[in-house]
């Protein structure tokens, strides 16, 4: 007996625990999947270095121990277990066809992937926060984003992600799961996941749209709300260099904004009612959604953070090096 029919064998017992779900990757185009693997890998390699430098420059160069920074620094950290969470298995599953994943690990990668998306948004309005207080509350900044602050700010960001995607995953583990065992993904996203249950799926359903509404809904109004304070408060200054550089201090956050929340927003809703975009696309856009925002997170911030990338550039430039803001 096969793989497979091993793997549906122990669906149909009702064996949960143990049984095996089957990840296809992009459907459709299983013959291209070598060479798809290629570029997901080099962005993979080009995340996990970019995210590690700007943690290591930032915990090295003391002149960065900043709220901005720290913040920055929980992102790249952020960034990096997502990535190691999802792509790993993507490559095993392009090259070598290692297509099976238990239930358990397919459960904890779902958390790890919801879990830290929801952390990830909460600090992205902790740095739009920060931004705030920079701009429009400067004598103050050190006063109201101290040490203790931005440990609470992260701490809640955490406990708000983690504590909302935790239901989640012990809903999704108690649906009996009897018939196909086939997820037509590249990893285990939770509608893909609850499709495949036996059972009354609509407590999922509502509590997923209900939790990422909540999460993605909250945090951009009040993204929203803080650069349109920030927009008065700088249209206000006087001096035309200083619009300039409050609005290049923001230029970079407000990009990372739209790379996280774009593609995440494209597939959630997608994944539930675009039924008429073909699934291998829809799928591809997934892949990338957890591939592009950690690539190019500590890019943007590398070329429009003047002090990062002065460390970047420190060992090519032992004698210095001044690098234009």
């Amino acid at each position: 007996m096969n793989t497979e029919a091993l793997t549906m064998s122990s669906f149909h017992q009702g064996n949960v625990t143990t049984a095996m779900f089957i990840l296809v990757g992009f459907p459709g185009m299983e013959a291209s999947h070598f060479w798809l693997a290629f570029p997901l890998c080099f962005l993979f390699l080009l995340a996990i270095l970019g995210n590690c430098t700007i943690i290591y420059i930032i915990r090295a160069e003391r002149s960065l121990h900043e709220p901005m920074y720290l913040f920055l620094c929980m992102l790249a950290a952020i960034d990096i277990m997502i990535t190691l969470s999802t792509v790993p298995k993507m490559l095993a599953i392009f090259w070598f066809r290692s297509t099976s994943i238990a239930f358990d690990a397919c459960l904890v990668q779902m958390f790890f992937i919801h879990g830290f998306s929801a952390v990830e948004s909460g600090v992205l309005l902790a740095m739009a926060f920060d931004r705030y207080v920079a701009i429009c509350a400067p004598l103050r900044y050190t006063t109201i984003l101290t040490s203790s602050v931005i440990a609470k700010i992260g701490c809640a960001a955490f406990v708000r992600g983690i504590g909302l995607m935790t239901p989640l995953t012990c809903m999704v583990s108690r649906l009996p799961y009897y018939g196909p065992n086939v997820i037509g993904h590249s990893y285990c996203e939770h509608m893909a996941v609850v499709k495949l249950a036996c059972g009354d799926i609509t407590p999922n359903h509502i509590y997923g749209i209900t939790a990422a509404t909540f999460v993605v809904g909250s945090d951009t109004i009040f993204i929203a709300v803080s650069y349109v304070l920030i927009l008065r408060a700088v249209m206000g200054l006087s001096s035309k260099e200083a619009r300039q550089k409050s609005f290049g201090t923001c230029g970079s956050h407000i990009c990372v904004i739209l790379i996280f929340y774009t593609p995440a927003l494209f597939s959630f809703y997608t994944q539930r009612w675009g039924h008429h975009i073909p699934a291998h696309i829809h799928i591809l856009l997934a892949d990338l959604y957890v591939l592009v925002p950690p690539m190019l997170n500590p890019i943007i911030y590398g070329m429009k953070t003047k002090q990062i990338r002065e460390q970047v550039l420190k060992p090519f430039y032992p004698k210095g090096v001044k690098v234009e803001t």
